[in-house]
């Protein structure tokens, strides 16, 4: 491989690099709230579902016995 071309490819590299420098800082200083990190987390599951379920009979009953 001739000097030139290493060269070239190494340039290539550098650049990206910087590039992806960039996107990293971004990334690290744009502070994201933990619900946010947590959403969509039990999209389709049964069992979170069925928790949710669970819980709103519990609240509905403890709402009934305090009438």
């Amino acid at each position: 491989m001739a000097t030139t071309e290493i060269e070239i490819r190494v340039s290539v590299l550098e650049n990206e690099i910087a590039a992806l420098k960039e996107k990293l800082a971004k990334i690290e200083t744009t502070p994201t709230a933990w619900w946010q990190k947590i959403s969509g987390t039990f999209v389709d599951d049964a069992d979170f579902e069925e928790a949710m379920r669970l819980g709103r009979e519990y609240r509905s009953a403890q709402k009934e016995e305090s009438e």
